[in-house]
């Protein structure tokens, strides 16, 4: 038995594995991962990455992180690629809007990498200002706070419409209807985690969506919601291999 039907069984997968063991494959794709030095006992292993392939063979995405501790989830790139909703899922009915968030993972390892989802529904002749808006208007703004504990990246947002305002005889970029605004989400290492875990080893991640709805005759008191997330943290798997399948 190699060291890869070993993992396989053990993790009931049933889809081909490949053996490289002179990394050849894993030059040829230049993923190979030189953090480490020649005479490292991990030396010849590559980043850690996903490839999007279509069914004509065509790579269409790829995602990959420079830490080899850190990973995209299968949930976060489906997010990202084919829009999947997220979940445990909240709704909140606020002035103007109704906003729902929710994540793609409810379970991370740590160093793993969700994607959190704000589904954001404008009541009928409202919008909202998009980042980049000029003139003193305000513009939508979800805000994370920092921690030791995890990292935030930038939200992504879709593109806006430009609105006429006649009145004021100016455009200006906006979002009406629904919108999703998105942002990946990195857990830190299980040193910097463990002190933030329940016993339930939950971890609790919080932020705020600020935004001014307007419409066409008046622009409204900015309002604030608050967003929490839930994650449950799971032990690192540090099983390995018998002995006499290791690697020396």
């Amino acid at each position: 038995m190699t060291a890869q039907r070993n993992f396989a069984e053990r993790k009931d997968l049933h889809y081909p594995m490949l053996s490289d063991p002179e990394s050849k494959m894993i030059r040829a794709f230049d993923i190979l991962n030189d953090n480490f030095p020649k005479d490292h006992q991990w030396y010849g292993v590559p980043f850690p990455g996903t490839y999007i392939i279509d069914e004509h063979g065509v790579v269409k995405a790829k995602y990959f992180e420079d830490d080899h501790r850190e990973r995209f989830t299968a949930a976060s790139i489906l997010v990202h690629q084919f829009n999947q909703d997220g979940t445990a899922k909240t709704t909140v009915d606020a002035p103007h809007i109704q906003l729902s968030y929710s994540a793609s993972d409810a379970a991370l390892s740590p160093g793993g990498t969700s994607t959190l989802i704000l589904d954001i529904d404008l009541k009928p002749g409202m919008h909202v200002y998009a980042p980049g808006v000029e003139g003193g208007y305000i513009p939508i703004d979800w805000k994370m706070p920092e921690s030791k504990g995890w990292i935030a990246l930038p939200v992504s947002y879709p593109e806006s419409k430009k609105l006429n305002l006649p009145a004021i005889h100016e455009t200006v970029p906006v979002y009406q209807g629904h919108l999703r605004i998105i942002r990946d989400l990195t857990v830190g290492q299980q040193p910097e985690l463990t002190p933030l875990l329940g016993a339930d080893r939950k971890l609790a991640i919080e932020g705020i969506f600020r935004y001014q709805a307007c419409d066409e005759k008046e622009c409204y008191p900015p309002q604030s919601i608050p967003l929490k997330w839930s994650f449950r943290i799971d032990k690192l798997d540090s099983q390995r291999a018998p002995v006499e399948m290791q690697r020396r």
